[in-house]
């Protein structure tokens, strides 16, 4: 028990602030799920989760610490969507690559259809309007300004939106990707979890290139299938 506490608290000092090695390693690990994400490697999932058990213990320790300022619930609520989720993207891109060949990315990418797009659309919209006002009522005896909580929100339903379209192969998950950064590197600064707000920030330039990447990708495959389904 000793060593698992020493694990579970082991900090550093980095700017004068301490970090725990949790929130180190868990952004550690979720770097490394978005390049195998880009790179279409299935292995990007099961990394995936790691991290987010790692920052889903940092954001409740947050939430829960006596000092806190402001309540991480959407942080911390997210991280249990993205093991959910992980695991259907992991079983979905398993189940799309035993019908490609051995050495092949595990999907080809696309844009999402119109009724698709539309479809998260209003589920992101609705979401934020919804649970901004239940973060609110749950964390009302934190002095956390309002706009906080449509912050929490934003990021929260938006995160669940750019995860489930990475399972699906769209090419719109990295475009979610970056609103979500846009809300998240400001909202994670101003709670004192710089490691991850700065992550946010390497994020932002992975996602630009991985875009850029995945639609030269889904242009370049779906011609080749196309052609070989007219041939």
């Amino acid at each position: 028990m000793n060593v698992l506490q020493w694990l579970y608290d082991a900090q550093i000092m980095i700017a004068g602030h301490p970090i725990t090695w949790r929130e180190i390693l868990g952004n550690a690990f979720g770097f490394a799920s978005a390049i195998g994400g880009l790179r279409r490697r299935i292995w990007a999932w099961p990394v995936g989760v790691v991290g987010n058990v790692l920052l889903l213990s940092v954001f409740l320790a947050a939430t829960f610490d006596q000092g806190s300022q402001q309540p991480l619930f959407g942080q911390a609520g997210r991280q249990v969507f993205f093991i959910v989720t992980s695991v259907y993207g992991w079983w979905r891109w398993k189940q799309v690559k035993a019908r490609r060949a051995e050495h092949a990315p595990a999907i080809t990418p696309r844009w999402a259809t119109m009724s698709e797009r539309l479809g998260y659309l209003v589920v992101w919209v609705a979401g934020v309007l919804v649970l901004q006002w239940v973060f609110a009522l749950i964390g009302e005896t934190w002095p956390a300004p309002r706009w906080y909580y449509w912050c929490d929100s934003w990021i929260f339903i938006g995160s669940m939106v750019a995860t489930y379209a990475m399972a699906r192969g769209w090419n719109d998950f990295w475009l979610a990707w970056i609103a979500v950064d846009v809300v998240g590197v400001p909202t994670l600064w101003h709670s004192r979890l710089y490691p991850s707000a700065m992550l946010y920030v390497a994020y932002a330039a992975l996602v630009v290139w991985g875009f850029v990447v995945w639609l030269r990708v889904s242009r370049r495959e779906q011609s080749e299938q196309l052609e070989e389904a007219l041939a």
